[in-house]
C-alpha cells in the first residue's frame, strides 16, 4: 500500500471501498449525463474543516444510507480537474443496509465481475489494488 501526502492546496474528494465476504460494493451514476450508467465507488469532496474519513461517513451516509467507519487508504492518489485530488478509503459499515438514495442501483461484485465492470474513468486508476485487496483472505477491513 502507498503512503502519499495531500498536494498543497489540493481539494481532496473521497471514494469508500465497502467490502463484505469477498465483495466489493459499487454505485451505479444517475448524472451528470456523460457518466449516468457506469459504475462507482461512493463519495464526494472533502468539507472545509473535514477529515477524509468524516467525509466518508458524511457522503455514504447521503447517498447510501448507511453508517461507516474507518478510512485505510487504498492505491494511488487520482488528479481531477480543478486541483482537485481523488483517495480511495476502505471503510467498514457498522449500521443499515446500503440503499441507492443518490444512485441509480448498487451491486456487490467479486474480483473478477469488478475487473469487468464500467467503472468511471477515475476509480480506474485502482482496480489492481481493490482487486488484489478482494483476493486476501481477510477483505473488508478498514
Amino acid at each position: 500500500m502507498r503512503t502519499e501526502r495531500a498536494r498543497p492546496n489540493a481539494r481532496e474528494v473521497v471514494a469508500a471501498a465497502i467490502v463484505a465476504d469477498g465483495r466489493i460494493l459499487l454505485a451505479q451514476r444517475a448524472h451528470p449525463p456523460e457518466l449516468a450508467g457506469q459504475w462507482e465507488l461512493p463519495g464526494g469532496k472533502v468539507e472545509p474543516g473535514e477529515t477524509p474519513a468524516q467525509a466518508l461517513a458524511r457522503e455514504v451516509r447521503e447517498e447510501l444510507d448507511i453508517e461507516v467507519s474507518g478510512a485505510k487508504r487504498i492505491g494511488a492518489e487520482v488528479p481531477l480537474a480543478n486541483g482537485l485530488v481523488l483517495r480511495a478509503y476502505l471503510v467498514n459499515v457498522v449500521a443499515g443496509t446500503p440503499s441507492p438514495v443518490e444512485h441509480s442501483a448498487l451491486r456487490w461484485v467479486t474480483a473478477p465481475e469488478l475487473a469487468r465492470a464500467d467503472l468511471v474513468e477515475a476509480d480506474r486508476a485502482w482496480l489492481p489494488d481493490l482487486v488484489a485487496m478482494l483476493r486476501e483472505p481477510s477483505s473488508g477491513r478498514a
